[in-house]
């Protein structure tokens, strides 16, 4: 016999309230039962009543417990008693009998009244139809085949008719549930109800033949109920490890965000088949402690798993034996008041592992089944799923530091330009009319001479002290962030111009100390912009650029200076430079510099990154980034990209001319991959200096490759078609992930200095890049970081096994004629590799 599960968060009234259905089947059951059992014999001895009364509980009581969703089952031997009950007392006491077994066990079990009415209605009903089927069959001598047959059809019938009834009120009360439900029905009817019918028939057979058999009947159906109560624990272990295979799947797929913790979540309480399951995880960046819960009545909190001191997080975070279990009837006081206090009465409880280095904590409440408690089972099922929660939560935190990276600083841990910038145009946009906002930018005066002197770790520090300097100074309301280079921003929300000026003068005044830099006292000294909104301009593109030129402006003066309209006057610098562009390439002006790329392994030189240089006559040497900026802009960064690769690949003929085999990199503007002729273009050039593909690589940003219009073209597989390497620069301080990467022909991305720097005194920046290197290997992905520095920062990149390395270690940036003269110093020559016909360099130690 199968039962309901009466638990359900919502119950509509009428034929969704489970005493309707209760009382509609009791109404059907009693004017049927009268009609074919009333003219039933009706002779049977009372003691004999007494036993099979007995019986029919005892087969009630030991049944085996499944669930269905959230409905729970029990499924027992009761149609074993039950062919019994009719051959040997009749109809009318066999519906007495079974009645009044079924009302008593559920009830001891603690059934809802609503449960008892209506599986005692249905099992008149059961007897009923069995009886009236017996009307139509032949029923003789017990001993007799055809008398088999029709108890069997008759038993078939009735438990045929009670499958129906079940599901019909499962429909009634909680909505048809699916074809699922059919399936496990048919189960108990077709395979286990005629098994114990069979079983019951040749019991009475044996004991026709002497009552003695009774002796040998006992045992043999005690043995039966073990190994039945065995077979369903065995099932149900199976589909355990089945709904574990499927929540590995389940969290594989999750999105990389709260949606995919809270699809987790679900996903655990699904398989547990729980009231509740509640998620806490710890702090971590930026975010703030969080609990995400998923509960049968929609809570979205509930009180207990945030406590840091809650008895069962305090257990389950310090168990080394994996998840723990805890139960009312098994709880002690504390115990008790805890589960009291989430009003739950049986509960699993399990550490998480993060990123944070804090752990985290999972507990699961309650089963929805009014029928199975949580069992060890449950327990083990749980230590099974955490090693894929705690996969699927080390990955989001990974994303999240690789996002939280792509709006702050590394070094300072500031906002950058990115994230001010969105800062600016959320406060502006909050108030179109009045809002106000000023907004000072700060170079450091001398971090050039530091660098240039001292090298990049003294002018790190050197910045880690300004931005100390900045928040102890800038008011309580000020926005930090820290630009390019040496500049930080202070945005200061509901500031006038005149009100962000003092401000700006204050804060250069106090940040103009003396410092402590690499074992030296020097001088912090700001030269600050300022710009203001709504005055200056009304979003943050106007904002930032009238603020840079402000600072542009102060930069001459030494000290502090505000945006003025005659300071535009100096956008004509701009304008001459990008007139003169066709001109200083044509003589000479613009150059290229090589920066030496090694095999981390063998200290082969495997590449040089083609760098470009612009030495104005009048200005002297211009920023890179100012003057590419600048020819995307007017439309002439493709005839850069020509000349810079014009001079990469005749350095690298001169190489191959010379036997040696080295390949060359060169930088590609997002703005060249949307020019049609592009790839003919890079074939003409390879074609013209005689050089094969494989010895060109071209390193994309990771805007460029994310960019709609470049996914969506064939641009990419295009150039890849040529033969040549495809590698993104800088990975990791934008919006891409590395799984985006699969759908593009790239063949290895080049991890962000600001990631390396930092390795050897940090364990936060190890772990980053050593998750970027085993991500991007397993997805065929070679691997390059630059900025490597020091020793201590290339042997931990080699035991991670990345694959090449670049920084001033290895070399700084060379002209042609420098590059020969380190190459005569520093190198060797090894032989051609197998298969190969150039020879190539390493670096001597």
């Amino acid at each position: 016999m199968a039962q309901q599960d009466a638990r359900a968060p919502y119950r509509p009234p009428l034929f969704r309230n489970p005493w309707t259905v209760a009382w509609l089947a009791f109404a059907l059951a009693v004017p049927v039962s009268l009609a074919v059992l009333w003219s039933a014999p009706v002779s049977a001895e009372l003691p004999l009543v007494l036993a099979l009364f007995c019986a029919l509980a005892a087969a009630e009581w030991f049944s085996v417990h499944v669930e269905f969703r959230r409905q729970g089952f029990s499924v027992s031997a009761a149609e074993l008693a039950f062919v019994i009950a009719l051959v040997e007392i009749g109809g009318a006491w066999t519906a007495v009998a079974r009645a009044a077994a079924v009302g008593f066990v559920l009830l001891a079990q603690g059934f809802p009244r609503a449960k008892v009415v209506f599986n005692m209605a249905v099992v008149a009903l059961e007897v009923s139809v069995a009886v009236a089927v017996l009307t139509w069959l032949p029923v003789g001598d017990i001993s007799s085949p055809a008398t088999w047959l029709s108890y069997l059809v008759a038993v078939l019938a009735a438990s045929a008719v009670g499958a129906l009834l079940t599901a019909g009120a499962i429909t009634c009360t909680q909505g048809y549930p699916g074809r699922a439900l059919w399936a496990s029905l048919l189960v108990t009817v077709v395979i286990i109800g005629p098994v114990s019918v069979l079983v019951g028939l040749t019991i009475l057979v044996v004991v026709d033949v002497s009552s003695w058999a009774w002796l040998m009947v006992a045992p043999l159906m005690l043995a039966l109920v073990l190994l039945f109560r065995r077979f369903a624990a065995v099932s149900r272990e199976g589909q355990t490890l089945e709904q574990v295979y499927e929540f590995a799947r389940r969290v594989e797929q999750v999105s990389p965000d709260e949606e995919g913790t809270l699809q987790i979540v679900h996903a655990v309480r699904e398989l547990l088949n729980a009231e509740r399951v509640a998620l806490w995880l710890p702090p971590y960046l930026d975010e703030e402690p969080r609990m995400v819960v998923s509960a049968e009545n929609g809570a979205v909190w509930y009180d207990g798993p945030g406590d840091p001191d809650d008895v069962f997080r305090r257990r389950a975070v310090a168990s080394e034996d994996g998840p723990v279990r805890v139960s009312l009837d098994r709880a002690d006081e504390e115990e008790t008041a805890a589960l009291a206090r989430r009003g739950v009465s049986d509960l699993l409880g399990a550490s998480v592992t993060t990123a944070a280095g804090e752990p985290g904590y999972l507990e699961v409440c309650d089963r929805r089944s009014d029928v199975i408690t949580f069992a060890d089972s449950d327990r083990a099922a749980l230590d099974s799923m955490l090693t894929h929660v705690n996969a699927a939560i080390r990955h989001q935190q990974l994303l999240t530091q690789i996002r939280y990276d792509a709006d702050h600083d590394r070094l300072t841990g500031l906002p950058n330009r990115q994230r001010l910038a969105a800062e600016i145009d959320e406060l502006l946009a909050a108030d179109p009319v009045s809002a106000r906002a000023g907004l000072i930018l700060a170079a450091l005066g001398n971090y050039t001479e530091v660098t240039d002197t001292l090298g990049h770790a003294a002018s790190d520090e050197l910045l880690l002290v300004t931005a100390g300097l900045l928040r102890e100074h800038a008011p309580p309301s000020a926005r930090l962030a820290r630009m390019e280079g040496e500049q930080f921003a202070v945005l200061l929300p509901g500031l006038s111009l005149q009100a962000t000026e003092r401000a700006a003068r204050r804060l250069r005044e106090a940040a103009s100390t003396r410092a402590r830099v690499a074992g030296l006292d020097l001088e912090v000294t700001l030269t600050i912009g300022v710009a203001a909104a709504p005055v200056h301009g009304p979003d943050s593109g106007m904002l930032m650029q009238r603020a840079d030129v402000a600072l542009l402006a102060a930069a001459e003066s030494g000290g502090v200076a505000s945006y003025h309209p005659v300071l535009d006057q100096q956008s004509l610098r701009r304008l001459q430079l990008g007139t003169e562009l066709e001109q200083a390439m044509a003589d000479g002006q613009i150059s290229v510099v090589f920066q030496p790329i090694i095999d981390a392994q063998t200290s082969d030189i495997v590449s040089v990154e083609t760098l470009v240089r612009w030495a104005h006559p009048r200005y002297g040497a211009i920023a890179p980034d100012d003057f590419i900026h600048l020819a995307e802009q007017i439309g002439r960064i493709g005839a850069v990209t020509d000349h810079v690769l014009d001079l990469a690949l005749a350095r690298c003929r001169r190489w191959l001319d010379q036997d040696i085999a080295l390949s060359v990199a060169v930088n590609l503007s997002v703005h060249c991959l949307t020019e049609p002729d592009l790839v003919a273009r890079v074939r003409r050039a390879l074609q013209r200096h005689r050089v094969p593909g494989e010895l060109l690589t071209l390193e994309l940003t990771e805007g460029s490759v994310v960019d709609d219009s470049v996914r969506d073209s064939t641009v990419l597989a295009d150039l890849h078609g040529l033969g040549l390497r495809l590698s993104m620069d800088d990975f990791g301080t934008g919006y891409s992930s590395l799984s985006q990467l699969r759908q593009l022909p790239i063949d290895e991305v080049k991890i962000d200095k600001s990631f390396v720097l930092g390795m050897s005194t940090s364990q936060g920046e190890s772990f980053i890049a050593r998750s970027i290197i085993e991500l991007a290997h397993n997805l065929g992905l070679r691997v390059v970081a630059e900025g490597v520095e020091d020793e201590l920062t290339r042997n931990l990149l080699a035991e991670m096994g990345c694959d090449k390395l670049q920084g001033f270690l290895v070399s700084r940036p060379l002209p042609d004629d420098r590059l020969e003269s380190w190459l005569l110093a520093r190198t060797g020559v090894r032989k051609a590799a197998p298969g190969a016909i150039h020879r190539r360099l390493f670096v001597r130690t």
